[in-house]
């Protein structure tokens, strides 16, 4: 008993007090933890949230490009049978020309006929000539 009142005189504290202080400190800094631990999560909500707008953002524009590419094939797809029938109605105008120019006779070319005063004008330049 002599030593822990000698102890305690010369600077020695209550062990309890230290207890006591060491507690407080633990319990300052565990509210500073939890404090950045909580502004740390909004950050990470928030950042989360951002992210999750963006992909929706995303999704939308790639359901709107889905929808366009196949409103483009489809027209496409129009535009190719048009062709298809338009080629198959210019062959068929083409075989059809081509019978008939097979069933009708060759035409001889007429000589070509002058006019009565080209004749005599010729007439004329042959006689003035001789």
């Amino acid at each position: 008993i002599g030593s822990i009142a000698l102890w305690r005189s010369f600077g020695g504290t209550v062990p309890e007090t230290d207890r006591m202080a060491a507690a407080r400190l633990l319990q300052a800094r565990t509210a500073q933890v939890s404090e950045a631990l909580v502004e740390k999560t909004k950050g990470m909500e928030l950042t989360q949230q951002e992210s999750i707008d963006q992909l929706q953002e995303v999704q939308d524009q790639l359901q709107t490009m889905r929808k366009q590419f196949t409103a483009q094939q489809a027209d496409t797809k129009k535009l190719s049978d048009q062709v298809t029938a338009l080629t198959e109605q210019v062959e068929g105008l083409r075989q059809s020309l081509a019978s008939a120019q097979a069933n009708e006779p060759a035409a001889e070319p007429e000589p070509r006929k002058r006019s009565k005063a080209a004749r005599s004008a010729n007439r004329k330049r042959h006689r003035s000539r001789g």
